[in-house]
């Protein structure tokens, strides 16, 4: 399993669409004319071989619509977990009474949208694609739009909540994957080429994702840190603030550091 995309929701589509590609170099490889049974409106950005999408909602009383009044602002909305066997998924998720609220089955990819009460803090999407490497959601040519100049893959996801243990273990049983506890405490659940951490929450905001962290190298990260503060973005230390959501820029260790 690994995190394969991550939306988040806007009330207008290009505001947010302009500061990824202005902060991050990123360029929009699809936009996806299905989502608008939704109601919706939405842009597709690759980040190596890993995805930010964009959601604005078209008319009142949709799904994200009311998400973003009851955050009172943007923030994500779902996140995208790749498994390799969903059949074994449905299993698991039958046992532990968890609900599919949406699902899909196309030749080159099959989705289930879980109930987000039924895990907590986020809409969670379990897909596999075939073959492992595509992204139907992404249109057919986004790999000629993927741009690694600043940002090359999305790493992990931070959910707050007011009780993270409690929380990390509905997501542990879901994923089907433990969750570990770090030296200072932190839980996380690890995954393919990084994972999902949890983290209390202040007391003013619900349970939602707060932070992704992203995969960069030192000359990406202070171009990206010097475009958002030049667009008078929010940022603090190695982060920038897009979308009602922190973008932690991670530089891997170089080769021989201690």
């Amino acid at each position: 399993m690994r995190i394969r995309q991550v939306a988040i929701a806007a009330p207008a589509l290009e505001p947010v669409v302009e500061d990824l590609r202005a902060a991050l170099g990123l360029e929009v490889c699809f936009h996806d004319p299905g989502v608008e049974v939704f109601g919706l409106r939405n842009a597709l950005l690759p980040v190596g071989d890993t995805f930010l999408e964009v959601l604005a909602p078209l008319r009142p009383s949709t799904a994200v619509g009311r998400f973003l009044e009851r955050r009172s602002g943007p923030g994500v909305y779902m996140v995208i977990v790749q498994t390799a066997d969903l059949a074994a998924d449905r299993e698991r998720l039958h046992r532990l009474g968890v609900r599919v609220v949406w699902e899909a089955a196309l030749p080159e990819i099959t989705t289930i949208h879980l109930h987000p009460r039924d895990v907590g803090a986020a809409l969670v999407s379990l897909d596999e694609a075939r073959p492992a490497d595509s992204w139907r959601w992404a249109g057919p040519n986004w790999r000629e739009h993927v741009r690694t100049d600043r940002v090359q893959g999305i790493r992990g996801v931070e959910v707050e909540a007011c009780e993270p243990a409690a929380v990390a273990a509905r997501w542990s049983e879901v994923l089907g994957r433990a969750a570990v506890r770090g030296r200072d405490g932190s839980l996380a659940i690890p995954l393919e080429g990084g994972g999902i951490s949890f983290a209390p929450a202040p007391r003013d905001r619900n349970d939602g994702v707060s932070a992704l962290d992203l995969a960069c190298c030192e000359e990406g990260r202070a171009k990206a840190l010097a475009s958002a503060q030049a667009r008078g973005l929010a940022t603090r230390d190695e982060e920038l603030s897009i979308g009602g959501t922190w973008l932690r820029l991670r530089c891997a260790p170089q080769r021989g550091a201690r």
